[in-house]
């Protein structure tokens, strides 16, 4: 079995580009993972989700500890066997959808207690039991259990939650069971404050993680100020350990993270537009629902590979959407999911070659150029 390891081949600027080996294999940096919640992506097969070119998914603790449950997880062999993905996993801890998902919420030192909100039966999830689930479901990378900083947040609301995240991460650390080649990462906290940001660094540090992850942004903070807190964050954690920005996100999010030294990302954003028939392009979004795509028959995106490109025109998807076919959304979320891939593919290739500041104003010129060949004045206003 592998050890856990992180190498960085190639570094532009902040950007780097690497490799993280863990017990199930490999993945390349920066990477976007395959967004699994409940052990599966959406509307997706594992082949085809592994034919995007996805190293990576991630999986949620809270979701899959009210089903099918983690013990029954593991009888079943655990995330890898159970869903058929035989390569790296990421589990979220479960302390966002908590806050976010769950009825009757309550805090506390030792805690959350909280009721389902699919039957509304009772739980409490703490520290040691989101290590004891992660561990069993078998995944590579566990995260720290966390409580996800509310936005907007004053400054001693931000420090009070970052604190007790703290608190929790030294009690995570302490019930994790080290595996060689699996891994824990602690998550910064600190809201929108720099300094916040900067000594919930210092206290993971002192913890000392196998990688670290910023927690607590894109929750409507806006880019602006995600990027300051980004700046005011990275500088402060190990170089020589993975970084993992949670729940980004936007593609020129994205970039922009890349940028300032982060290696991975996770979002719901493909897999959720792809349902509901926006679709990521190089030239930016598009809404294959709109009457402007109905006799248009070119590909989605000219230069991609993926399934609806190679064989399916503008037209005959926005007849799927129209028409409620499933087949409409199984398509474009495996288009936005390749769109992604090759996005961080580019950014890798772009950094090897030391042209990264390039790429991100390619890539910025082309989104704001928008998909002008298929806009005519009418529909414009629409879009």
């Amino acid at each position: 079995m592998s050890v856990f390891e992180f190498k960085i081949s190639a570094t532009d600027g902040n950007a780097r580009c690497g490799r993280v080996t863990t017990a199930h294999g490999a993945f390349e940096t920066p990477c976007f993972m395959a967004t699994a919640t409940a052990a599966t992506v959406k509307a997706m097969r594992p082949d085809d989700v592994r034919a995007t070119g996805a190293e990576l998914a991630i999986c949620n603790t809270y979701h899959l500890m009210l089903r099918p449950g983690a013990e029954r997880m593991a009888e079943l062999g655990g995330l890898h066997q159970f869903m058929n993905w035989p390569g790296p996993i990421v589990t979220d801890s479960g302390g966002y959808q908590v806050m976010s998902l769950s009825k009757l919420r309550k805090i506390n030192e030792q805690g959350v207690t909280f009721r389902s909100h699919i039957d509304g039966s009772e739980y409490e999830l703490t520290p040691e039991r989101s290590m004891q689930i992660q561990h069993a479901l078998d995944s590579d990378i566990t995260m720290c259990f966390d409580e996800c900083t509310p936005h907007p947040a004053t400054l001693d609301e931000a420090a009070a939650s970052m604190r007790l995240s703290m608190r929790w991460a030294e009690r995570c650390k302490k019930a994790f069971q080290p595996r060689e080649g699996y891994a824990l990462f602690g998550i910064n906290q600190g809201s929108v404050y720099p300094e916040l940001r900067a000594e919930s660094a210092e206290a993971l540090k002192k913890i000392g993680f196998d990688g670290y992850a910023v927690g607590g942004l894109a929750v409507g903070e806006g880019q602006e100020a995600m990027f300051k807190a980004l700046d005011a964050t990275v500088p402060h954690l190990p170089a020589d350990k993975p970084r993992y920005l949670m729940g980004v996100g936007k593609p020129d999010d994205s970039v922009g993270a890349v940028m300032r030294g982060i290696d991975m990302f996770d979002c719901v954003m493909p897999t959720r537009s792809g349902r509901t028939g926006q679709a990521f392009t190089r030239r930016g979004t598009i809404n294959v629902r709109n009457a402007r795509h109905a006799a248009d028959k070119r590909p989605i995106d000219e230069g991609c590979a993926c399934s609806a490109c190679k064989n399916h025109s503008r037209a005959y998807m926005h007849h799927l959407f129209r028409a409620d076919e499933m087949l409409g959304p199984m398509l474009l979320t495996q288009h936005n999911l390749q769109y992604y891939q090759d996005l961080m593919r580019d950014m890798r290739r772009a950094i090897e070659d030391r042209k990264m500041e390039k790429f991100a104003q390619g890539f910025a010129a082309a989104q704001d150029q928008g998909d002008i060949d298929a806009i005519d004045s009418t529909e414009t206003m629409r879009e």
